[in-house]
């Protein structure tokens, strides 16, 4: 038995941040994808009239549009994190899959699994974006 400490050449605490990142742009996605089948449904209304501005994602809101509102908050963390998917989907799926590649043998299996399940879901979530009927719930978002 050695007591040499096992040395990794990767940082625990970036990969935990880069999954978590991965899977809260995804999670964003499909929240704000619940909400606009869910108002459109509720309302009973297609995707061309979600867009005249009848129905505002922030008119969703219970308790208006105070700052002491926790879900004014809610909303504000998953529009941020919407965006940042938006932009941010590919250059964390590159980072994992090279991370994965490059430390192959260093990262539990666990690890590995989460980091090409964030890049796979990441990918999706970005091509899916650029679908017509998905360029219309990015519009209804940000309007």
């Amino acid at each position: 038995m050695t007591s040499a400490a096992q040395v990794t050449s990767y940082s625990r605490p970036a990969v935990r941040a880069l999954i978590v990142a991965q899977f809260a742009t995804i999670g964003a996605f499909l929240t704000v994808l619940l909400l606009y089948v869910g108002r459109m449904t509720s309302a009973g209304v297609g995707p061309a009239e979600m867009l005249t501005g009848a129905y505002d994602p922030k008119d969703m809101l219970p308790f208006g549009m105070s700052g002491l509102n926790p879900f004014l908050w809610l909303y504000a963390v998953v529009g941020v994190l919407y965006l940042t998917g938006a932009v941010l989907g590919l250059p964390l799926a590159i980072v994992a899959v090279v991370l994965v590649a490059r430390e192959r043998e260093a990262l539990p299996r666990a690890t590995r699994s989460l980091l090409l399940a964030g890049a796979v879901g990441g990918l999706l979530v970005l091509v899916a974006r650029f679908t017509p009927s998905l360029l219309d719930m990015h519009r209804w978002w940000l309007d």
